[in-house]
This record gives structure tokens, C-alpha cells and sequence, in this order.
């Protein structure tokens, strides 16, 4: 296979297809650009034309090298075109089919050193390839859109792929700009695969009338510290590309339960609201703003309150007492709290319910307080009930944990709140494709930092909270609400056991 790619041909004009055809030629390749439509090769290129101009007019391209990169990107008329291509990436549509014929087709027309990639997120590189009659050729090449500005992309290697072969791909991902990360052809590859772990989950505590969908959000990104929660994220994707692919993740790794997609999508998608690109979705969007409820007002201090915190986990005990000490609560000690004052327990991975049913509390009185994400000025915080607990002591916990002008969030019982879940899904999600040698572990928060934006990789993310308190919350979900979609992967649990990062490899 052709080490050294000079010339490149894109097969589709669309976002994607331009967006490689971009990229390419700024890096100094020869690109052919191809679609059965020819209007859209014209379009697309007069649309890189406008773009490289700009670029030039702000000064962070000159018009000299502007034209030079426009000059690169030569439309083909047809397929037998793309005869002197050293690379051929596909970026058409998302069906098997149509892939397999473009592929089989291609063989008849380019060098018999050519490689075939195709930009698909969700189909199988083998399935692709065994259409071609030199399968070792064909590898995945996934970008995401915007394609110059996502800097990662999936090489990913079928049963049959040459591995020198996604190394060239690699080696010209790095010239065009862009990190690669390896993966093994499996459903969602790297990417894809890792995100279910936030928006599944997210479903699933809204599904339980947990929280609105807008305190979900609020919560992820202003205590767990990500830059969207996943409700954001959907309407930003559009629930008519986003549900199908939880449905076909689901389905193809044969109905396991950590990707079970929500009815909440489904509804939703039927009714239109797809998000941004319709005007609603789980937001409003007049003008393309996005409407925000506002935040409930923060209730009147109760006067003389006192509070006591369970000492049954003794790190949530600690920094729930520091946090008090901070608001300058009246906070009372002993085994069982005084018959007046109010009660929170820190529990991790339980609910409010169970604390208060295992500890012997006065549900009444009893709320929990998310203790997993240090506490910080401004920060927000996580206040849980029980069925039970009186809106008397909802106030009263409420007002107090906003004595220093912090935002709360106030929320119905949930084993794991809303964060705790949410990140122990999203940690889980990962380490398992760890397990499953899909990709390294590097690979993979390098992946998930780059494609999705995360405040750091997922393993290392579960480093930093403690592998150890990672596995009590899954093994507590697992426990309290009986769904197996919360079973600790084996990469998790061993790690734990042997006390090593969760970005260990094996060391024979």
C-alpha cells in the first residue's frame, strides 16, 4: 500500500466530504472531489473558495496559498476520474449498499495500491469491505463534523485491513493537522460508542422524573464540569441522527442494557422536536436562542436550624461537615441526630430512601447532598429528597446550601443523584471498551477529550474521582435498582482490585 499519499479523492460533497476536502488541500495534497451530483461539487467547491478567502482576509492564510489550496481541489466528472488516486475516502450515505456497489465499483477503476476508506460513523468497515475482491485495502477513516475544527479521527481497521494500512492513514491524518486514534471495527467504534454512557443515562434519570431536563444539564456542566449537559448535546446533534444511532448501537451489540435507548427520544422524534435544526427540542429556540427556565428562588433561612450529618460514609461526611462550617450552619454531632434538626446524608450510589431506610432516619426530616465533585465558591450543588421528606426541611436545606450565593439544584430521590450516575455510566462505558481491546486507553480519552468535548478523558476522569468510589456507585445502582445496565465492567473492578489506574494496559 502507497505510504506516501499525494493525491486524494473524495467521494461526496456534502459537510463531510468538503470539510476532508479541505483539510487536504491545505495540507498540499492533490484532491479530487466527486459526487454524483455535479452541482454540489460546484457548490462545494465555490463554498471552500469563500471560506479560504475569509481565512486570507483575516490574515491566518495568505491569498497566495488561499489560491494554491483552491487550485488542489479538482472536480471529477466521474468515477474513472479518481483512476490516478493514491486514497479514496468515502463520505456519502449511511447505507451498507450503496457503500458496497461505490466500493466495488472503485476497485475496477483505481491502482491496485489505492486504498478505499470510507468516513462512515456507524456501519461495519468488514461488512463494507467484503463487497471488494482486496478487503486488506479498505479501512475506516471517520471524521466529525466540522471536520477542520474536531481535530481526531477514527482509523479504524476490518477484520481484513493491511494494519500498514491505517497506519498511512494515521501518518496522514498527523500531516493534515489531526489526531488519529486506532480503533478495532466494533458498533460506535471509539467516539460514538463512548458517548452513550452520558446520554443514555441522562435519559434514564429524566425518565424517572428525577429532574427536568434543564436541571440535568445545569448540574453536569456547573458541578461534574462538562461543557454541555446531555440534553444540550441532542438538540445540538438533532434527535433524527441521534436516535436512530442509540437504537442501532443497542441493537447491534444484541440488546445490552448499558445502551438501552429511552422512549423519551423516540416520542419526541415522532412529535418533530428535534432540537435546533427544528426551532425546539428539549429547549425552545426563538431566534435561534436557546430559552432557559429560570432558577427557582432561593427559599427564607429557617431560624435556629440545626444540622446533622450522617457519619455513615465517612468521606461524604467530611466534606458535607466542611461545607457547613463554610455557610456557618450550627451543625451538631453524635451517633443519631437531635429530634429537631435537619438530617443529610452523603450517600454514594444509594438513594435517600435506602440511606434513611438502612440508618434508621426520620425520612421527614432526611435529605441527601452530592458529595462526589469538590465543593467550590459559586459551584453547584446537588440537594436530593425522598418521597418522604417534608417541603419544610426541603426549604430549610435549600436556603442553607445557598447561603454563600451558590446555585442548588433540588431533586427528586435517585440512587446516584444525578451526577454520580451519570459520570460512573460514563467512566464504566469506557473502561469496557477497554476490555473489549476496541482501542488503548489512551486512545480512548483521547478520543472522547477531542470528539466530545469532555473536561478530561473518561478513565482518567474515574482516576481522579477514585476507581474505588467509581465501583461502589455502579455496584450501589446495580443493587438498589436491580438493572444490570449498571453491572461494573471487569477492566473497572480488576484495576480497583489491584490498585491500578484505570489506564493500565496488561503488562504481559
Amino acid at each position: 500500500m502507497t505510504a506516501d499519499i499525494q493525491t486524494l479523492a473524495v467521494v461526496g460533497a456534502g459537510a463531510m466530504g468538503r470539510g476532508i476536502a479541505q483539510i487536504a488541500a491545505q495540507a498540499g495534497l492533490q484532491v479530487r472531489l466527486y459526487d454524483t451530483n455535479a452541482d454540489a461539487v460546484a457548490a462545494a467547491r465555490e463554498s471552500l473558495r469563500q471560506l479560504w478567502e475569509k481565512l486570507a482576509q483575516k490574515g491566518k492564510l495568505s491569498a497566495a496559498d488561499a489560491d494554491a489550496a483552491l487550485a488542489r481541489v479538482v472536480p471529477a466528472a466521474s468515477l474513472q476520474d479518481l483512476a490516478d488516486a493514491q486514497l479514496v475516502v468515502e463520505a456519502i450515505i449511511e447505507r451498507l449498499d450503496i457503500k458496497r456497489d461505490l466500493f466495488k465499483q472503485l476497485e475496477g477503476i483505481v491502482g491496485p495500491d489505492c486504498i478505499l476508506a470510507s468516513n462512515t460513523s456507524s456501519l461495519s468497515i468488514t461488512a463494507i469491505a467484503a463487497a471488494c475482491e482486496r478487503p486488506q485495502r479498505v479501512a475506516g477513516f471517520h471524521f466529525f463534523n466540522p471536520v477542520a475544527l474536531m481535530k481526531v479521527v477514527e482509523v479504524i481497521d476490518g477484520l481484513r485491513s493491511d494494519p500498514a494500512v491505517g497506519d498511512t492513514l494515521a501518518a496522514l491524518a498527523r500531516r493534515m493537522g489531526h489526531t488519529p486514534v486506532r480503533a478495532k471495527d466494533m458498533p460506535g467504534f471509539i467516539v460514538n460508542h463512548a458517548g452513550r454512557g452520558m446520554n443514555i443515562e441522562g435519559l434514564r434519570v429524566a425518565q424517572e422524573s428525577v429532574a427536568s431536563f434543564a436541571q440535568i444539564d445545569a448540574i453536569m456542566r456547573e458541578q461534574a464540569g462538562f461543557r454541555m449537559g446531555p440534553f444540550e448535546l441532542l438538540d445540538l446533534t438533532a434527535l433524527d441522527v441521534s436516535h436512530p444511532v442509540m437504537e442501532s448501537i443497542y441493537q447491534q451489540f444484541y440488546d445490552e442494557p448499558r445502551f438501552r435507548p429511552s422512549p423519551i427520544t423516540a416520542v419526541r422524534l415522532a412529535g418533530g422536536l428535534l432540537g435546533r435544526k427544528s426551532g425546539e427540542g428539549f429547549y425552545a429556540y426563538p431566534e435561534g436562542q436557546k430559552q432557559t427556565p429560570a432558577e427557582p428562588a432561593v427559599p427564607a433561612a429557617k431560624a435556629g436550624l440545626q444540622v446533622w450529618v450522617s457519619p455513615a460514609h465517612a468521606e461524604g461526611h467530611a466534606r458535607a461537615t466542611q461545607l457547613l462550617h463554610t455557610l456557618n450552619a450550627s451543625v451538631v454531632e453524635g451517633a443519631t441526630p437531635p429530634v429537631d434538626a435537619l438530617i443529610i446524608v452523603t450517600p454514594f450510589g444509594e438513594d435517600v430512601s435506602s440511606s434513611v431506610y438502612a440508618q434508621g432516619l426520620d425520612a421527614t426530616r432526611t435529605v441527601g447532598l452530592d458529595t462526589l465533585h469538590a465543593f467550590a465558591p459559586g459551584k453547584r450543588r446537588t440537594l436530593m429528597l425522598s418521597p418522604a421528606t417534608q417541603a419544610e426541611w426541603r426549604d430549610a436545606a435549600h436556603a442553607l446550601l445557598a447561603g454563600d450565593g451558590a446555585p442548588v439544584t433540588v431533586i427528586q430521590d435517585s440512587a446516584g443523584f444525578v451526577a454520580q450516575r451519570m459520570v460512573a455510566a460514563i467512566v464504566n462505558v469506557a473502561a469496557e471498551i477497554a476490555q473489549q481491546g476496541i482501542a488503548t486507553p489512551s486512545d480512548i480519552d483521547r478520543a472522547v477529550t477531542l470528539g466530545l468535548g469532555y473536561p478530561a478523558g473518561p478513565l482518567a476522569m474515574g482516576d481522579a474521582l477514585g476507581g474505588e468510589r467509581i465501583l461502589e456507585i455502579l455496584r450501589n445502582l446495580q443493587r438498589v435498582t436491580g438493572d444490570m445496565r449498571y453491572r461494573p465492567s471487569l477492566w473497572l473492578q480488576r484495576r480497583v482490585q489491584l490498585g491500578l489506574s484505570l489506564l493500565a494496559e496488561p503488562s504481559a
